[in-house]
């Protein structure tokens, strides 16, 4: 589910420098936020997959033409009527990216009822249910605890990859993976985390207040992941030229939905995530690696005992 999608306007330029001017290179948009990015790469990997979705204003227009254009797996459109949000990214040829989000539409009780409404009745079949980004503006915090609420009650495991009120309000009713990366680690915990030591300590204390299992993302430096009962573990990439980071923690949260489903296995799980997460930063602009391309990478990710 993705509560607050955008249009992804993605421009790649050939140098990012303050000061200075930049060439465009490219430029293109397409259905972005976390939920939608995290389908298409489960689509990719050949796992039938439904985004829930708002769609309002002329940006939901677009948005649902970019659905219907580029998106081969299925999207449920909950329509909204304010304009839903466009966001920025800019990368250059060397790694360096800018990304620019809007913070989103207003919505009404009735709309918000609609979506779970819209949510609740894909449960019955499905594997997994993945709750993914930012809440609109004024949608309350516990809304995704509801929900994960409603997914323990009927069975269905869940993984949540949100931030701030919304990721602490809803690990109180104990989703089955939290997948944070660094900087929503740091705002969950108010604390800096700079070191191995602190990351352990981390998904152990996130993992406390309520998670099953936690995957800390640290970007280049792979995972650190606990599950309820077994000892934590740190999952370490193959070092890579990344032309383009950004995206790569859906593409992370998707692999490790994928690999949970078909096999089951957690750290594997974690292995496959790290693995997806590297090979799309790999790609130009926001692009997510194919599970060719993923499966290539996996292969030299290392998993460590945290001891």
């Amino acid at each position: 589910m993705t509560l607050n999608p955008a249009i992804d306007r993605n421009v790649t330029v050939d140098k990012l420098v303050f000061d200075d001017r930049a060439y465009i290179l490219s430029s293109h948009e397409t259905a972005g936020g976390r939920g939608v990015n995290a389908s298409c790469v489960l689509h990719s990997f050949g796992m039938e997959t439904v985004a829930v979705a708002i769609s309002g204003g002329a940006a939901g227009k677009r948005l649902e033409q970019l659905f219907g254009s580029g998106c081969t797996f299925t999207p449920e459109v909950v329509r909204v009527r304010n304009q839903i949000r466009t966001n920025f990214t800019i990368s250059d040829r060397s790694g360096l990216a800018v990304k620019l989000n809007e913070k989103g539409p207003e919505l009404s009780a009735a709309e918000l009822q609609r979506v779970e409404k819209a949510v609740k009745g894909h449960l019955k079949r499905a594997q997994w249910l993945m709750l993914c980004g930012s809440l609109p503006p004024g949608v309350p915090a516990d809304f995704y605890a509801r929900l994960v609420h409603r997914s323990n009650r009927d069975g269905v495991p869940v993984l949540l990859d949100a931030d701030g009120e919304a990721l602490e309000a809803a690990l109180a009713e104990k989703p089955t993976v939290v997948t944070p990366n660094q900087q929503e680690a740091e705002r969950l915990l108010d604390r800096a985390l700079l070191t191995r030591g602190h990351f352990l300590e981390a998904v152990s204390h996130i993992r406390a207040m309520g998670a099953r299992a936690v995957v800390l993302s640290l970007g280049s430096r792979g995972a650190t992941a606990v599950r309820e009962g077994e000892p934590p573990v740190e999952v370490v990439p193959p070092r890579v030229d990344a032309l383009c980071p950004i995206g790569a923690g859906d593409a992370l949260a998707a692999a490790f939905t994928w690999a949970m489903a078909m096999k089951g296995d957690f750290v594997e799980a974690v292995r496959w995530g790290v693995a997806a997460g590297t090979a799309s930063a790999r790609l130009p602009g926001v692009s997510f690696a194919s599970l060719e391309q993923t499966r290539a990478v996996f292969e030299r990710v290392e998993v460590r005992a945290a001891g």
